[in-house]
């Protein structure tokens, strides 16, 4: 803090002197086709800190410009902006009325982007950035949100916690994870328009920020577009319909303002198999502005969504099933039952006062309350019964490869040849037709089957159960953030935030599937060892009931940043700076049989101290050509999630936990001319010391009970992965262009061009259910290993064709490369090569076949046409008509979006064992990307 203080003194020294002219720049802002004033549109004096918002009549008056020459820049969300060059040599310059055309074509497709990242799968991690760069104009940034969203890219290779989003300045990230919940807001384009988005480490007016950039949504009623719009939706995505509607008053004459708004997103079934989608959102805000200097704004969120997933396949499911195929479902009556879904529900409320304490200061501050739940749902079941169609003994890869190696070096001639009493023959003839037999049923059935689960439910206490598992999360929010213009070149700008949150986690039994109660016990253990909860021992559940697992989360997060930004003719910089505090506990509410003395009662509090600095700065080299430069430095706590080592069944902290490292430079050229416009960027960003754990099965992982015996034959079991002190790095270069060929023809280019790796080989550890242990496997080797997140390059070339008569129509053609598949880590350490019986390298050990083994899978590259085409009718009313569609993915291209290692194999013998076939049987996961897709959108203003 005293660094802080004096960096700040020091900064301070430099501000002397407060000018003020008298000129002033004044003017009104109206819609082009309706003619009606906007509220909220920001007139801003280029190269100087001077800016204002429109009132409700549209009138802007921009005060205090010094004599000389300007360009004012006049821009709303939604609009092209505009740009005139202005003289001041008198008192006043009346810019007169300012039209605004609509850009139809951003506004359209910002309906595309959020409907289709609401989706991201928070368990898979399979998330694009898209969303977050909604509100920019960027070509570049334009061709990542809109062409590229589809195949998962991700900016510079980063994750979404490593972006910050904020809702009137409430941090929307979820304190769990880090991520933004898109879905939060899903389906209320048109409420949550109002955004600014801030790129990279560049400076934002509300947060300090992160390396991947800042979007901040404003929902103050007074500023949302007045008027009326109803629309209405049809896909074949992942929603069918979706009819929505707003209406905002704007600001009456009593000072006085409300919007309202609500959708709803429906489908039976997605373009995946079996996924149906159920959405309902809804939105309210109201304004009383008292006076010119005070402004109270309430605003509320709803967005209930609950939909099916679709499953990660392997090549052997899609070979036999297509690369649709969902092993989710199954009919139940007619219908096609999913027994995974998600649904979140989490209104959103913010209380916001807006204090303009003179022309040069004002200071906003905000109340946030969160509550709600986000569920995802899944199969629960005893002695074996493993409902999954796609589990292994049920696949045909698991008897093949349980033929003797020998078989597959044989001719069918030399097997045929074989007497009929040959015990290797029989056997292998066994093997072979019971693949078969797996595999026409497979071909044939291959989905869930309610019924069999039902039958075998039916008498008595289930066997298989329908469960959540649940974050129940309630956070309370204080923002404020002041700003002051102290010269008319630079700008002091601070702000607070503060965050508490309380989560309940636990299990939650949803259907009992035909059964009269269920067992709240693990049949894999022993006896003594069965209770989930110590103190209600042998526990019957039925629907509705906690079980399993049950602890809550307490959270507090504070963070303040200040920064200084200096505007001049030829140079914009900016330095910033931030410090912050987080506390993490756990209080178990189960005493878990195997953690006795570890998971019931709270645990103890771990604390992090962070803080952070950037700066960057502009040079103009004339009104075109300008060059930008960006540095910064922070660190961040953990994730509530990567605190504790495996937090469903103790309280134990992760070892050798800290704050994580982030490093981002970036450089950048900018044109701009009448014509054509481009930017080039080169970035390093540098991740150091972040954790990562993950949960799954393996076989031959060689962890033993007490007794120093396995706990399976397999020396199989589940265990939480825990990976500490892991780096990675993400460099490259993004271009970006637009070139007016005419005034109706518009050319569009982007590239990215990366290389997302890790950098050192981290710590890894297991922790199992089963045993009150941790085990250390060393070091995880995965030092250049590809980061499994997206394509590191993606090209994007496009034309665009917009007549005066309002309609337009674009098409563009994109190719992405280089996607790897997600690697395991347990498989990169020295126990996947060491026989656990002898401690020494597996006997028959090939050199050849570990490298094959552990080669890291690069995806396919793949090629996608996207075409799009609007038009908007001005009625005699003024009212406007409007339509959208696109057509993604034209040629109807199959390719695989990402991936991930199974972590099943553990060592080098069972990998060997169960691939000696040809075909893997615990094999690579993919998910992959819409076939043609189709998005229709109708709308009227009014």
């Amino acid at each position: 803090m005293k660094k802080l203080l004096f960096s700040l003194f020091l900064v301070l020294q430099v501000v002397v002197g407060y000018a003020q002219g008298v000129q002033e720049i004044k003017g009104k802002v109206v819609d082009a086709k309706s003619l009606t004033p906007i509220n909220a549109v920001l007139a801003r004096v280029e190269a100087t800190n001077i800016s204002t918002l429109t009132d409700n009549g549209g009138i802007f008056i921009l005060r205090d410009v010094k004599a000389g020459n300007y360009s004012v820049l006049i821009s709303y969300v939604g609009y092209n902006t505009k740009k005139f060059p202005v003289t001041i040599d008198e008192d006043v310059v009346d810019l007169g009325t300012i039209y605004l055309e609509e850009d139809l074509t951003s506004s359209q497709m910002g309906v595309i982007t959020l409907t289709e990242n609401d989706l991201g799968d928070d368990d898979s991690g399979s998330e694009s950035s898209s969303s977050l760069l909604q509100a920019t104009k960027d070509p570049f940034q334009q061709a990542a949100a809109f062409n590229w969203g589809s195949a998962f890219y991700r900016m510079r290779g980063l994750d979404n916690e490593y972006g910050k989003v904020l809702i009137n300045g409430v941090v929307m990230n979820k304190i769990h994870d880090g991520r933004p919940q898109w879905g939060n807001w899903g389906g209320l384009n048109d409420a949550t328009r109002n955004q600014e988005y801030s790129s990279g480490s560049t400076t934002s007016d509300q947060t300090f920020g992160g390396v991947l950039g800042t979007q901040a949504i404003s929902t103050r009623a007074s500023h949302i577009r007045q008027g009326a719009k109803a629309g209405f939706s049809l896909s074949n995505n992942n929603y069918s319909w979706r009819p929505y509607a707003i209406y905002s008053s704007g600001l009456n004459k009593d000072g006085w303002a409300y919007v309202v708004s609500a959708s709803y997103r429906g489908a039976n079934e997605g373009h995946w198999e079996g996924t149906n989608y159920d959405a309902l959102s809804f939105f309210a805000a109201v304004e009383k502005k008292f006076n010119d200097n005070h402004s109270l704004n309430l605003s509320a969120i709803y967005a209930k969504n609950k939909r099916a997933k679709n499953s990660p396949v392997t090549d052997e499911q899609t070979d036999l099933k297509g690369y649709k195929y969902n092993s989710y479902w199954g009919d139940q009556a007619g219908d096609k039952r999913n027994s995974r879904y998600k649904d979140v529900a989490e209104p959103i409320f913010t209380l916001t006062h807006y204090w303009t304490i003179n022309d040069k200061s004002k200071l906003t501050t905000t109340l946030g309350y969160q509550f709600g739940h986000i569920a995802n749902s899944r199969f629960g079941y005893t002695d074996g019964m493993n409902p999954d169609p796609t589990y292994y003994r049920k696949m045909p890869s698991y008897y093949l490869n349980r033929i003797d190696a020998k078989y597959w070096s044989m001719t069918q001639d030399e097997f045929n040849a074989l007497p009929d009493t040959d015990s290797f023959k029989i056997d292998t003839q066994n093997y072979l037709d019971q693949a078969k037999a797996v595999e026409e049923d497979f071909v044939n059935n291959g989905q869930v089957n309610w019924g069999n689960i039902y039958r075998s439910n039916q008498g008595g206490l289930s066997k298989i159960i329908l469960y959540e598992d649940r974050q129940d999360e309630n956070v309370f929010s204080f923002n404020t953030d002041f700003k002051s213009t102290l010269t008319d070149n630079i700008t002091f700008e601070t702000g607070l935030n503060y965050r508490r949150s309380t989560i309940s986690y636990y299990k939650k039994l949803t259907d009992l599937l035909g059964g009269t109660g269920y067992r709240d016990i693990d049949t894999y253990q022993e006896a003594d060892k069965q209770d989930s909860d110590m103190q209600n021992p042998n526990r019957l559940v039925d629907v509705d009931d906690k079980f399993g697992y049950n602890y809550k989360m307490y959270a507090d997060v504070v963070d303040l940043f200040t920064q200084f930004k200096f505007d001049y003719n030829k140079f914009d910089f900016y330095l910033a700076q931030k410090i912050g505090y987080t506390r993490y506990q756990r209080e178990g509410l189960y005493q878990n049989a195997i953690y006795a003395y570890d998971s019931y009662g709270k645990s103890g509090a771990i604390d992090f101290n962070n803080f952070g600095f950037k700066a960057g700065m502009t040079y103009h080299i004339t009104g075109r050509h300008a060059l930008d430069f960006n540095a910064a430095y922070y660190n961040q706590a953990p994730t509530i999630r990567n605190t504790f080592a495996n937090a469903r069944v103790n309280n134990l902290i992760t070892k050798d936990l800290t704050n994580e490292d982030i490093l981002s430079v970036d450089a950048s050229y900018i044109l701009r001319t009448p014509k054509f416009k481009a930017r080039v960027t080169g970035y390093l960003s540098e991740i150091k010391n972040s954790t990562q754990i993950n949960f799954y099965y393996a076989d031959g992982v060689g962890i033993v009970d007490a007794n120093g015996e396995y706990l399976t034959t397999s020396g199989g079991a589940f265990v939480s992965e825990i990976l500490t002190g892991v780096n990675k790095r993400n460099l490259g270069i993004e271009f970006g262009a637009e070139y007016k060929i005419s005034q109706t023809v518009k050319a569009t280019a982007a590239a990215a061009i990366g290389q997302s790796f890790y950098t050192n080989n981290p710590k890894i550890r297991l922790n199992s259910d089963n045993v009150a242990k941790t085990f250390d496997y060393g070091t995880s080797y995965l030092e250049n290993v590809k980061l499994g997140n997206g394509p590191q390059t993606a090209l994007s070339l496009g034309l665009e064709y917009r007549d005066p008569a309002y309609w337009w129509v674009g098409a563009n053609v994109n190719y992405m490369a280089n996607a790897y598949t997600n690697v395991s880590a347990l498989r990169r350490t020295d126990n996947f090569v060491i026989d656990p019986d002898t401690g020494n390298p597996f006997a028959g050990l090939n050199e050849d076949k570990l490298r094959d083994i552990l080669r890291q899978e690069k995806l396919a590259d793949f090629t996608l046409v996207n075409i799009t085409a609007g038009k908007s009718w001005r009625l005699p009313n003024r009212n406007i008509i409007g339509a959208f569609a696109s057509l993604n993915n034209v040629f109807n291209k199959k390719f695989k979006t990402g991936g991930f290692e199974q972590a099943r194999n553990a060592n080098y013998e069972r990998e060997v064992m169960n691939t000696q076939s040809g075909t893997n049987t615990f094999a690579n996961r993919y998910w992959y990307g819409y076939g043609r897709n189709f998005f229709v959108n109708v709308y009227y203003n009014f």
